[in-house]
């Protein structure tokens, strides 16, 4: 089988084209799970190009297993910062008339 796990791909289609990934394991006939360069997700196999490298890796592994592994290869893998929760402000909403009108 062409997409095994550790097989090192291009990712062909959507925001990350053109960077590297490398297969962390095998869904279905149609999908796999990627991790690299890219974001760790479920990508269709149509979208990725293997190369003839494959790297050794556990099924499943860690994204620092495959930052590791990738950097041993000469690919650099840039750690992403999760954002931190801010608290928002809360609205003020516009006071009407303070007063309420008598009924009759």
């Amino acid at each position: 089988m062409i997409f095994e796990v550790g097989r090192l791909c291009v990712k062909l289609a959507g925001r990350d084209a053109g960077k590297k990934c490398v297969i962390v394991d095998v869904l279905d006939d149609n999908y796999v799970l990627i991790d690299g360069e890219t974001r760790r997700r479920k990508c269709n196999v149509a979208h990725l190009e293997p190369l003839k490298k494959v790297v050794e890796l556990n099924k499943g592994a860690t994204t620092p297993e495959v930052a590791a592994v990738l950097e041993k290869e000469g690919i650099v893998v840039v750690e992403k910062k999760s954002k931190k929760a801010t608290e928002r402000p809360k609205k003020q909403h516009a006071q009407k008339n303070s007063k309420k009108k008598a009924k009759k």
